[in-house]
């Protein structure tokens, strides 16, 4: 899997890079993450990406041209018409991304993401360039390189081999083929998880693991994280 990522903060990305699961999954070569300055693709020596928009308005936009070239530049390097390639734009106005995207998107060979920042991207980037536009949240960020970090741990961790035991992936929350013993869930959020020591003191008061935890009956604790789930 590679990712392409098209920004004008590049080291937003530095230590996203070389960090945790991210890092290992490089060197494993499960995923490759390649990061795009737009500046390099500017017409001018300045490294202009934005102007002021058209009928006036707060802010500037980020340009067509930029991205455009950029986004050629990486299609001329995809080997065959075979291979499997998202263009996506974050948007407010997008698709919510979710967990089943995240597991159809693993399956690519290459998501390239366009970061947005400013008052926006000119909305051509969205109509003759990219093949969805998504969103991460009902919300407004300064640009489009956190969604774009989101994707990536979303997506990297539902390729096989990127985190250490993938039965960990099995019950998790959002699974739309979740499996909980025989039964089989769907859109679950995950049970509730409790760890060494069994009692915990918070303002003088003894806070205890669920009994039925402690029980080693497995039946019961199965129904219970069933129960949980729902």
């Amino acid at each position: 899997m590679k990712f392409d990522i098209l920004t004008i903060f590049p080291k937003f990305f530095e230590s996203f890079k070389t960090e945790a699961l991210i890092l290992r999954a490089q060197k494993k070569e499960l995923v490759e993450i390649n990061i795009h300055n737009l500046r390099d693709y500017a017409d001018d020596a300045r490294g202009t990406v934005d102007d002021r928009p058209y009928g006036g308005g707060a802010g500037m936009v980020l340009m067509f041209p930029p991205i455009y070239k950029a986004i050629e530049k990486i299609k001329s390097k995809i080997k065959g018409k075979s291979k499997k390639t998202k263009i996506i734009v974050f948007n407010p106005k997008g698709n919510k991304f979710t967990q089943a995207m995240a597991r159809e998107w693993s399956k690519l060979d290459r998501v390239v993401m366009v970061c947005g920042r400013y008052e926006g991207i000119d909305e051509r980037v969205m109509t003759e360039l990219a093949d969805e536009e998504i969103s991460i949240g009902d919300y407004v960020l300064f640009g489009g390189e956190v969604p774009a970090m989101v994707v990536m741990e979303a997506v990297t961790r539902l390729i096989p081999g990127a985190i250490g035991k993938q039965e960990s992936l099995k019950d998790e929350s959002f699974n739309d083929a979740g499996e909980m013993g025989r039964e089989q869930l769907t859109k679950f959020i995950e049970y509730p998880h409790y760890t060494r020591p069994e009692v915990v003191v918070v303002k003088k008061k003894k806070v205890k693991v669920p009994e039925v935890l402690l029980s080693g009956d497995h039946k019961k604790i199965e129904e219970w994280r069933r129960e949980q789930s729902k």
